[in-house]
């Protein structure tokens, strides 16, 4: 029995390959009719990696770093593409280089599947790798600009003395120097500062594609004093008083101290640490104002450098306020509706300056109810203050508000009056007497 199945299965055995690739066929047909795949290009531009590269290597000159990739997939490949960009790479393998131009062709790997990869653009790209170096130089110091009259430049240090210098070894090879500069121009003091690091070649151009570490040092130059010389604080000196009513809020000077010089460094030394200014006169003075005044110095001490300082005074009014009683005054109400207002009178506080408040007259304050497009009834109005001049302020008014009656004006006929018939009196001259005068 086992026998005969085994004849009835050789005898058959084309017809089962036949059947199953039928099958197969019809199965792939029917995939693809519902899964259809496309050819197009990837919508993204893919990042192109470096992998592989030497840490004693460097790429010195710049390519294309990003890649248009077109693929034949199905469209639902093509779905989870468009979603998810993390699923196709592109690369170039340094792996083995050594120093010089290299042509590498860009792989892509699609970790989806199935798909073809049709096209990559660019299909490879050109580089050049260079030897990494890196070298010790001793850091330079350029100081540039002379301190202030009176003071002389000492000892420069930095600090560290020398950096390293990275990069590829055709830029490295171009720097001659390492310097560092520090401007003190105009500077009294010693100066300590931060400064940056630059790479110089041979003819003093700066050389950038490297890298230097650390990139600043700290720069120090050490300023001091000459003999017979001294910076002394500039003291201000005043006479007489401002204007009435005003008062100095602030007194300034620049420069704030100065450099003195005598041939006799012993009275330089005497000073007691600033010198006063000749006498500036306030009286008068109202408003703010800037002064140049000479300095009082000692017999044989001069100034160096400027002969006088800039003085810039401030002054101000004093404040004050003063209560007034006003009436209210009504204004823009429509002629045929007449108004009552509760309190008539209003205590108004005025603050500002004393000079003002002591000059203000009625004629420069108002007080008023706005009534305009305003119907008749009660109303609760804040009254509006009106003040000349503007430097005035209105600090309080009481009561802040007042109640305001709005009625029809009554309008009243006027009645003829008679008066009596009176017959004229005639004014006769009152007789005057006439000067006798002798001969």
């Amino acid at each position: 029995m086992f026998v005969r199945i085994l004849r009835w299965f050789g005898k058959n055995t084309s017809t089962f390959i036949l059947a199953f690739m039928f099958a197969f066929v019809v199965w792939i047909s029917a995939i693809i009719s519902s899964d259809p795949n496309e050819v197009q290009a990837y919508p993204r531009l893919i990042t192109i990696s470096v992998v592989g590269l030497d840490s004693q290597l460097m790429v010195v000159d710049e390519f294309s770093t990003q890649a248009r990739v077109t693929l034949r997939a199905p469209k639902s490949i093509w779905s989870r593409l468009n979603t998810n960009p993390d699923l196709i790479k592109a690369w170039i393998d340094l792996a083995g280089l050594e120093a010089g131009s290299h042509t590498l062709p860009v792989k892509v790997q699609v970790a989806a599947n199935p798909n073809q990869v049709i096209k990559v653009e660019p299909e490879e790209v050109n580089l050049t790798l260079e030897r990494l170096i890196t070298k010790t130089f001793p850091v330079e110091m350029s100081i540039n600009g002379e301190p202030a009259l009176g003071y002389r430049k000492g000892s420069v240090t930095v600090s560290p003395d020398e950096v390293k210098v990275s990069g590829p070894a055709s830029e490295v090879s171009k720097v001659v120097n390492v310097v560092a500069s520090l401007d003190i121009d105009g500077v009294n003091e010693t100066v300590r500062k931060n400064v940056d690091v630059d790479c110089l070649g041979e003819n003093g151009e700066f050389i950038s594609e490297i890298d230097v570490s650390p990139a600043t040092v700290l720069a120090s130059q050490q300023i001091s004093l000459l003999g017979g010389y001294r910076n002394v604080v500039v003291k201000v000196s005043t006479e007489g008083q401002v204007t009435s009513g005003y008062w100095v809020t602030n007194i300034s000077v620049s420069p704030p101290n100065v450099t003195v010089f005598s041939s006799d460094p012993q009275l330089v030394n005497q000073l007691p640490g600033y010198v006063e200014t000749k006498p500036v006169d306030l009286t008068g003075l109202s408003d703010d104002v800037d002064i140049r005044a000479t300095l009082d110095l000692p017999q044989d001490v001069t100034l160096a450098g400027e002969e006088s300082v800039l003085i810039r005074l401030s002054i101000a009014a004093l404040e004050g306020s003063i209560p007034i009683s006003l009436p209210v005054q009504v204004i823009g109400l429509s002629p045929e509706y007449s108004a009552n207002i509760a309190p008539d009178t209003v205590d108004v506080l005025i603050s500002g300056p004393l000079p003002l408040i002591n000059s203000l007259t009625s004629s420069g304050i108002r007080v008023s109810v706005d009534l305009t497009g305003m119907k008749p009834g009660t109303y609760q109005v804040i009254p509006r203050v009106d003040l000349l001049p503007n430097q005035l302020r209105v600090a309080s008014i009481l009561p802040e508000n007042v109640e305001v009656t709005i009625t029809k004006a009554v309008l009243t006929t006027p009645t003829a009056v008679k008066y009596p018939t009176v017959s004229p009196t005639p004014i006769l001259p009152t007789p005057t007497k006439t000067p006798f005068f002798e001969p």
